[in-house]
């Protein structure tokens, strides 16, 4: 009974070993990314990088399109040092795609101020966020139905803003998508924390994009209701 005992003592040892190292290597590699998404998002900004403006629709299935390219290939090379750098590639092309909505927000008197409390309000989040999964180590792995009908509602009703282009909407889309993208925050740092995300590079991936839409989406709000024209 003893050894029987200790084996499984050994066991819940390694896989809580496992998961620290998993949330640890995922943090690391988060702050990581940050790096080519600033770099991206300057060299956007400098070049008035601007994606196929004249088509919205086609830019954005084209976004889709690169967007998903990546994440298949960071997929498939999740186990090798190719995935670390198609991941930081990935993350350079999402800060070349956010420099659109910086030069909007640089175009305010203000907004330079809007862009950092659109980052700090992110960070605040964030950091919450992840600190509530970490220490109560709940499951909060019930949300993930939810969060992807919410994420799919967003994503559809984007869509259509970019035929109607009502202002009423774009509040909405954004508040939704804070809301939701929030969530998901919490759920994929419990999902490490229980175990349920094992490969650092998808974990990295899956809480990086819901960083980028949580920022993407207060930015926008912050412009909506207090950006300043000269």
């Amino acid at each position: 009974m003893q050894p029987q005992f200790q084996m499984t003592s050994q066991a819940t040892r390694e896989v809580s070993l496992q998961q620290n190292r998993v949330l640890r290597n995922t943090f690391m590699m988060l702050a990581l990314t940050m790096v080519p998404t600033v770099l991206g998002a300057l060299v956007g900004v400098q070049m008035q990088f601007t994606f196929m403006s004249g088509s919205p629709l086609m830019s954005f299935l084209l976004f889709l399109g690169i967007a998903f390219g990546f994440m298949w290939g960071i997929q498939r090379t999740k186990d090798s040092g190719m995935g670390v750098v198609l991941l930081l590639g990935f993350t350079f092309f999402m800060g070349l795609m956010l420099s659109r909505i910086l030069q909007v927000a640089l175009g305010f008197s203000n907004g330079g101020s809007l862009i950092a409390m659109a980052a700090g309000g992110t960070g605040v989040i964030f950091f919450s966020l992840s600190a509530v999964a970490t220490v109560t180590k709940r499951d909060f792995g019930f949300l993930g139905k939810f969060l992807f009908v919410g994420m799919i509602v967003v994503l559809l009703a984007a869509v259509a803003n970019i035929f109607f282009q009502i202002p009423a909407l774009s509040v909405t889309i954004s508040a939704v998508a804070v809301m939701v993208f929030s969530a998901y925050i919490l759920y994929d740092i419990s999902r490490i924390v229980n175990g349920g995300e094992t490969n650092y590079i998808l974990a990295t991936l899956a809480v990086y994009l819901d960083i980028y839409n949580v920022f993407v989406s207060l930015l926008n709000l912050l412009m909506i209701f207090s950006g300043e024209r000269d």
